[in-house]
């Protein structure tokens, strides 16, 4: 299917946009698109933000125990590394306190347009300008737009018969009230990711009983952890390539552990194979003489299926008195508890839902209707057809559009990589049609649909397709059995093909001129075509 369908229009005024660039979303790639688009010249830009600060995720976040699980020197913009963390793996809220200094050393605040929500945007093809639409009925426009809301947006709620007949407290993580005291408390937790992980050992120092609902073991390994003295940070803000260096180091540690043992599975399974002894070492090292528990927290899916994590108490936790962990899948949650299928019945206080985020799913990513210049509402097009963009970004129908999170765009060793690459490769985009005095940038159905071959080749070298991985029950796959979260690369070609690709993979057109600068050639068109009927049978 040609997914930039051609669209009827009728002559009109032309519209003079509100703002060159609008980005939605003032989390980490909001900001960080911002900063690269002002590095580059480009001053007319409007950010808007539901919330009331930036930060995404880390501003959302806060339950105990939140913490990055890649190391704080790799997690955070290489152009402005930060002296001042307080532990090799920095709590959440400073992440959140590192992105409003950015926001604000860079001057990003000014741009900010608090409190307002998107519901649709759409492009008009007569006047190459994206309307959009607030939840509160006014309307901007912009000749570009930029979506950058993340991933980690919308917490997803357990199907689980019951749950709103719970006469208890009930907390999903995404939610976290500040106020919330477990004292004496009869706790439950369901779910046993990467956000439990962190949790469960916080709050079973608190409550009187906690019950731990496993439906997936994780992959834990051993979290190389510690506080950084103050000389250290001193050392950092005096000798700024020690911690360049530093970066480095632990840039090649997360590659490997979170790259190369996953997108290059067949090169290198043994890899695999010592993460897995080592994760499972992890366990044993920390529930020495409990060995009825060792088969219970052992997945049974190949390490790198599921997003693994790192920590040294998850394990022992479930050697406290108090602590419970339950493998039984739940029949039904009660007023007063939860039902497991083997008939017993457990009484609890309060019920936290570490049930993790909606990702690619309808909805979710975009988080609002994006109706292309094919009058074809993108997020309808990727549930029915398959996820994909061209380098995680753009889209054919969809002109002047970014998605910051697209199909294949997250690199495995930290998020900020992704929004610095995108962020290059936007940028040039929108100089390349300034230079050109274009009003449209349009990525060509043959240069998408290539990267995409190229992409589903690339994964048949992954974790994902070879390693057992149907009982992972990951975030990483979508109901096309497909894995659109991580891009099969690694972070230097990524990094390498944002500053390099071709800009003539991009179609360049000025109102008026709807064909674009250059008119396709019939070896061109050929190739459309060919490419068309092709994918055709493969979207299918």
């Amino acid at each position: 299917m040609n997914i930039a369908a051609v669209a009827i229009h009728s002559p009109r005024p032309s519209v003079t946009p509100d703002h060159e660039v609008i980005i939605i979303g003032a989390g980490i790639s909001g900001i960080g698109a911002a900063i690269q688009l002002r590095a580059d010249g480009i001053k007319d830009i409007l950010i808007l933000e539901r919330s009331e600060d930036v930060g995404g995720t880390w501003r959302d976040n806060r339950y105990p125990g939140i913490a990055v699980d890649i190391t704080s020197f790799t997690y955070s913009f290489s152009f402005e590394q930060n002296a001042n963390w307080s532990r090799v793996f920095a709590p959440g809220n400073e992440l959140y306190q590192y992105t409003r200094q950015v926001t604000s050393k860079y001057g990003i605040y000014p741009l900010i347009r608090f409190g307002v929500e998107v519901s649709r945007a759409r492009f008009d093809l007569d006047n190459h300008v994206w309307f959009i639409d607030l939840t509160d009925g006014r309307r901007l426009s912009a000749r570009h737009i930029v979506s950058a809301c993340g991933g980690l947006i919308s917490p997803k709620m357990p199907d689980i018969e019951g749950l709103d007949t719970f006469q208890g407290n009930v907390i999903h993580t995404a939610r976290w009230p500040d106020d919330l005291d477990l004292s004496d408390k009869r706790v439950a937790v369901i779910g046993t990711g990467a956000t439990a992980v962190q949790l469960i050992p916080k709050i079973a120092r608190q409550a009187r009983q906690l019950d731990v609902y496993q439906r997936t073991p994780i992959w834990v390994l051993k979290k190389p952890d510690q506080t950084l003295p103050g000389w250290l940070k001193v050392l950092f803000r005096t000798v700024p390539g020690l911690q360049r260096s530093l970066r480095a180091a632990t840039d090649t540690v997360s590659e490997t552990l979170m790259v190369l043992s996953t997108i290059y599975y067949r090169q290198a399974p043994w890899l695999v194979r010592m993460c897995e002894k080592a994760g499972i070492s992890n366990l044993r090292e920390q529930l020495p003489n409990r060995k009825d528990l060792w088969e219970k927290l052992t997945p049974k899916y190949g390490f790198g299926c599921k997003r693994p994590t790192f920590s040294n108490d998850y394990f022992r936790t479930f050697a406290r008195n108090n602590v419970e962990l339950v493998t039984a899948p739940i029949k039904r949650i009660t007023s007063r508890g939860i039902t497991t299928q083997d008939g017993r019945s457990r009484r609890i206080d309060t019920l936290i839902l570490a049930t993790g985020y909606k990702t690619f799913e309808k909805g979710n990513i975009p988080s609002f209707d994006v109706i292309g210049s094919n009058n074809i509402n993108l997020g309808d097009f990727w549930h029915d057809y398959r996820y994909q963009a061209y380098e995680g970004l753009t889209i054919p129908g969809y002109p002047n559009f970014y998605i910051m999170l697209g199909p294949y765009a997250l690199i495995g060793t930290s998020y900020f990589k992704m929004v610095e690459g995108n962020s290059i490769h936007l940028s040039r985009c929108i100089r390349e049609a300034n230079q050109r005095g274009a009003t449209q940038v349009e990525i060509r159905q043959s240069a998408h649909d290539s990267y995409f071959l190229n992409i589903q080749k690339r994964q048949q070298n992954t974790v994902f397709l070879n390693h057992n991985c149907a009982l992972s029950n990951s975030y990483y796959f979508d109901h096309h059995g497909d894995a659109p979260m991580l891009r099969p690369s690694t972070s230097l070609e990524m990094l390498w093909r944002a500053k390099h690709l071709p800009m003539e993979h991009y179609r360049f057109s000025e109102l008026g001129n709807h064909a674009g600068f250059g008119t396709q050639t019939s070896e061109s068109h050929n190739q459309l075509t060919s490419s068309e009927d092709h994918f055709g049978k493969t979207y299918r």
